[in-house]
């Protein structure tokens, strides 16, 4: 008898060609989040593919609207798992809690970044590229041939079986988890590493700080970071949460923070 198939092929590939494609639609309000939509959109196509299942459809592409941020390469292991988290909640609404989705999501965000990026990004290109261009300069027309190469067939591995594993992983234990009682404790950690995440991402990408100082004994932003560092960055997005919560449109906050800034820049008490 012939190797049988295996029925979740097409989801594989649908990991694979679509999270190419994660950062064609990338925005600053919530990055990568429709790449990862369009990404997982034909599994929950399939999954809720009844008329009485509209709802919880609705539900899941809002859900997998939210903020996403992460190496497109793998990328793939999150929209596997993910897949397999949907593909779970639907077979026990009663006992699966949705939000564990988003929260494991958050969570891979920070890790997989790091890895992906310092791997493909500070290693595999360097190391393509310099090669050829070393080939290039010597007439060769491997050097392009070859950059492409090296960097595409690590991607593709990755790519590739990272959205099955992440799948196949997926199925293997979440239904282990609930049926042991760990799921709680696996989502309050997510929820932990999430928060750090969001955390880090404060601290290194809003640069804010005040020169306000009373001659050379006191130094404001001395003061403030004793208390506790990037608290002003901390403050702001504190204040741009608040604004979501109140329902504020996007580009109100863009006008705010851009306006804001400069003004605030005028009157020296940011910088």
């Amino acid at each position: 008898m012939g190797k049988q198939k295996d029925p979740n092929n097409w989801k594989y590939r649908q990991f694979f060609w679509r999270s190419w494609a994660i950062q064609a639609s990338w925005n600053y309000e919530r990055q990568m989040n429709m790449g990862f939509m369009y990404g997982i959109a034909p599994i929950l196509d399939a999954i809720y593919k009844e008329p009485k299942d509209a709802q919880l459809k609705k539900e899941a592409y809002e859900r997998h609207m939210a903020y996403y941020n992460c190496t497109p390469q793998t990328s793939a292991f999150v929209l596997g798992l993910s897949a397999s988290m949907e593909e779970q909640y639907y077979a026990d609404q009663e006992n699966f809690n949705p939000e564990t989705i988003n929260a494991v999501k958050t969570s891979l965000m920070g890790p997989l970044s790091g890895i992906g990026d310092s791997f493909f990004q500070g290693t595999i290109r360097v190391l393509a590229f310099g090669l050829g261009i070393n080939l290039a300069q010597q007439g060769s027309i491997l050097g392009p041939i070859l950059a492409m190469l090296i960097s595409f067939i690590p991607s593709y591995l990755v790519t590739y079986y990272g959205g099955k594993f992440g799948y196949t992983m997926g199925n293997k234990y979440l239904t282990k988890l609930y049926q042991e009682g760990l799921m709680d404790k696996v989502m309050y950690v997510c929820s932990i590493v999430g928060l750090m995440v969001i955390g880090s991402m404060i601290a290194s990408m809003i640069g804010l700080t005040t020169p306000i100082h009373l001659g050379e004994s006191f130094v404001l932003q001395d003061v403030l970071d004793n208390i506790m560092p990037q608290m002003i960055p901390l403050g702001m997005t504190f204040f741009m949460y608040w604004l979501l919560k109140k329902k504020v449109r996007t580009g109100w906050m863009l006008t705010i923070s851009i306006v804001g800034g400069i003004l605030l820049s005028v009157l020296g008490i940011l910088q």
